[in-house]
């Protein structure tokens, strides 16, 4: 039987990932080090899957169609945008289960977009290049996007609920499958707004501390507007948390890493939950 072994949230911020290495601070390699610490917890875990939980950027999806919440279940490529080191090609998917979740939420009520190729973004192609492909008990990896980026947005109590169908659906696949599930945003940032480069570090240290204690409630008592004044309109990317979250059953864990600084436009919060997840992370 499939089960969710570990989880994890991390940011796909793109300016990390534009300065070559040769040019890194100290700050970009402790964030660098953080996605490397990731990797190898997955590798750790023994995981076979990855389900990676992003946010539209109103790239792949449009005026014309803004679904509410989709899953890859065939061909997936990218990211299409261009980084140092960051190839651009196939990433692995794990059809089968991406195909057995999609139905399993149509039967449970929860209406899936699909798509049957997909190109994605740096919120999900980032985190499968960086942290899942590297292993090689890897085989695939399952994208999954929420309306959490641009209006109108997934309620975030739905995208908590989204997460715990994903678990009881990952729990009735009948092979034998240890799958992680990332939740890949932001926290604190104003995207396109006056405020561009102001974080709230007070915010996303609460955000952090709301995941390592598996408080999604405290989260979901936030209105979207509470949120933007807060944390600005890319924080309502703690969407992708929170399914992340439900996935995991809200257990416990621990903050890996938390980054901000002029090189960046966003609070960069990494943090690992699940049974394995009270471990120290190494100096």
């Amino acid at each position: 039987m499939a089960s969710i072994v570990g989880g994890f949230t991390m940011p796909h911020e793109p300016g990390v990932f534009y300065m070559p290495k040769e040019k890194w601070n100290d700050a970009q390699k402790r964030v660098r080090a953080a996605y490397d610490h990731i990797g190898t917890r997955i590798g750790e875990l023994g995981a076979t899957s990855v389900i990676v939980i992003g946010a539209d950027h109103y790239v792949l999806f449009g005026p014309g169609c803004l679904p509410s919440y989709l899953i890859g279940i065939g061909d997936v490529s990218g990211p299409y945008e261009r980084f140092p080191d960051i190839s651009q090609g196939n990433i692995p998917n794990n059809t089968a289960l991406a195909l057995h979740i999609a139905q399993y939420g149509r039967t449970h009520g929860f209406d899936w977009s699909v798509a049957k190729t997909l190109r994605v973004d740096h919120s999900i192609g980032v985190p499968a290049r960086l942290c899942a492909l590297p292993n090689a008990s890897v085989t695939g990896v399952v994208p999954v996007y929420l309306a959490s980026g641009v209006e109108p947005l997934l309620p975030m109590r739905r995208a908590h609920e989204l997460g715990r169908m994903i678990r009881s659906a990952v729990e009735a696949w009948p092979e034998d499958e240890r799958v992680v599930v990332i939740g890949s945003g932001g926290i604190s940032h104003w995207v396109g707004l006056p405020e561009m480069g102001k974080v709230n570090e007070v915010f996303d240290r609460w955000v952090l501390d709301c995941v390592t204690r598996g408080d999604a409630e405290a989260m979901l008592k936030l209105s979207d507007a509470e949120v933007f004044e807060q944390g600005g309109n890319g924080a309502w990317e703690i969407r992708n948390f929170l399914c992340m979250m439900g996935a995991l059953g809200d257990q416990p864990g621990h903050v890996i890493a938390y980054e901000h600084g002029p090189q960046w436009v966003t609070g960069l919060g990494f943090a690992e939950v699940g049974t394995r997840a009270h471990e120290p992370v190494p100096a």
